[in-house]
C-alpha cells in the first residue's frame, strides 16, 4: 500500500491519524468523514464540506497524546469558532509537521476499542473491548490470533464482561454485530497482509446508533 510505503520511505514508524484512517478506509473499515487542512484559508471550505458541528484535532505523526496537549476541540459550530480553533491548534503543534483535522462529530454514548498487535510468538492478534477512558481503567478486552472467522469475532464480543453494552439498552439500538465482526476480521487481515504493521489502535470506535465508526486511529510500523 502506497501510504505505508511512503511512510517507511521517509524513515518513519508512526502514521498520523489521517494517514492511519486512509489505510483503514482502503481496507473497508468505517472511519469518520474528515479533511486535513494546513492553512487557515482552507478552514471554511473544509467545514462546509463536513458540516457543523465539528471536531478539530492537531494531526501530526510527531505528536502523541493529543488530548493531554490540548490539541482537540469538540462541538465547533461556526466559522468564527473553527478559525479560532485552527489558530489555537496550530500554535499547540509547536512547529511539528502536520495540519489540523476537520472531522464530523459522531454522536453516540457507547465507546469500543479495537486493535491489532504483532506478537513475537503468535503473530498478528486482534483485540476488542470497552473503549474510551474505560480501556485503561477496566481492561475489559479480549484477543484472538488472526485470521479470524465470523465465529471467532462473534465470540470476542460475547467474552467481554460488559457485552450487554452491545444490546438494545436505554433507548439505544443494538449494535450491528455483523459489522463489528467484519471490522475485526479486516483488522486481522491487515496484520496478515502487511508484515510491516506492528500495531493498530482504534480508540474510540463509537456506536452511532447501531453503526460503529472509528473516531481515532493510530498505526505503528516495525
Amino acid at each position: 500500500m502506497k501510504i505505508i510505503e511512503g511512510v517507511l520511505g521517509e524513515g518513519r514508524k508512526v502514521l498520523s491519524e489521517y494517514e492511519s484512517k486512509r489505510v483503514l478506509e482502503a481496507c473497508g473499515i468505517p472511519v469518520t468523514r474528515e479533511v486535513l487542512v494546513g492553512e487557515e484559508k482552507e478552514v471554511p471550505r473544509a467545514a462546509a464540506e463536513i458540516g457543523y458541528p465539528l471536531v478539530m484535532k492537531g494531526c501530526s505523526a510527531e505528536v502523541a497524546h493529543k488530548t493531554e496537549k490540548g490539541l482537540i476541540r469538540v462541538d465547533v459550530r461556526t466559522n468564527a469558532e473553527a478559525l479560532a480553533a485552527f489558530r489555537e491548534i496550530k500554535q499547540g503543534l509547536e512547529g511539528h509537521k502536520g495540519g489540523v483535522l476537520i472531522q464530523e462529530m459522531v454522536k453516540g454514548r457507547r465507546e469500543l476499542v479495537m486493535g491489532l498487535t504483532r506478537d513475537g510468538q503468535f503473530g498478528p492478534c486482534v483485540m476488542f473491548g470497552l473503549g474510551g477512558i474505560f480501556t485503561e481503567i477496566l481492561k475489559d478486552i479480549v484477543f484472538r490470533r488472526a485470521p479470524l472467522s465470523v465465529e471467532d469475532a462473534m465470540a470476542m464480543m460475547r467474552e467481554i464482561r460488559a457485552h450487554a453494552i452491545l444490546d438494545a439498552v436505554r433507548g439505544m439500538a443494538a449494535a450491528d454485530r455483523d459489522r463489528l465482526a467484519d471490522m475485526l476480521i479486516r483488522l486481522g487481515r491487515i496484520g496478515l497482509d502487511f508484515g510491516s504493521v506492528q500495531e493498530i489502535d482504534l480508540n474510540p470506535v463509537i456506536l452511532s446508533g447501531k453503526d460503529p465508526v472509528v473516531v481515532d486511529a493510530l498505526i505503528v510500523l516495525t
